[in-house]
């Protein structure tokens, strides 16, 4: 590997470290009963939310928290697993299952998710690489193509519960 190559990849942290901080964010939420946590996201910058989804083998309930923006009265995230291999879990689930509920820091919102194709991922991709530079050089991590998730509020639902 060239110097430059080094100088191009980004520098992630070690998979266990990823796992505990992910592990900690979700024991805060649970502590604080949702006051801590999430936050609304700001010009070029994220927020999180708490995606609950149906499991696709045990149809249990199975909530995450994780990153996104707003896209008009859409929710936008990334199917990322930190960066590593494979899909998260949570993606795995959507899609096999794809009406959720997000906990945001207004309330509670039912969704449908599904995975922007074409012109409209381009775009929101786009839009992502605004909020994070380095959004192409962590994609190259990985081996497939990164999903970027549409959470649509589902029609007849109320935008809160």
């Amino acid at each position: 590997m060239s110097v430059e190559d080094r100088a191009k990849r980004p520098r992630l942290p070690p998979r266990w470290f990823i796992r505990l901080a992910w592990s900690v964010h979700r024991g805060l939420y649970r502590v604080f009963r949702g006051r801590v946590a999430l936050w609304r996201p700001r010009a070029n910058r994220w927020g999180t939310v708490r995606l609950t989804t149906t499991g696709r083998r045990t149809g249990q309930q199975r909530s995450v928290i994780i990153a996104y923006f707003e896209d008009g009265p859409n929710l936008v995230s990334l199917a990322m697993n930190g960066w590593g291999e494979g899909e998260p879990a949570w993606w795995l689930n959507l899609q096999a299952h794809p009406d959720a509920t997000v906990d945001l820091v207004g309330g509670q919102r039912r969704v449908r998710g599904h995975a922007a194709t074409g012109d409209e991922r381009l775009r929101l991709w786009a839009r992502w690489r605004e909020i994070d530079a380095d959004l192409d050089a962590y994609a190259a991590l990985r081996s497939s193509e990164t999903a970027v998730v549409v959470l649509e509020p589902r029609s007849g639902a109320s935008d809160t519960l």
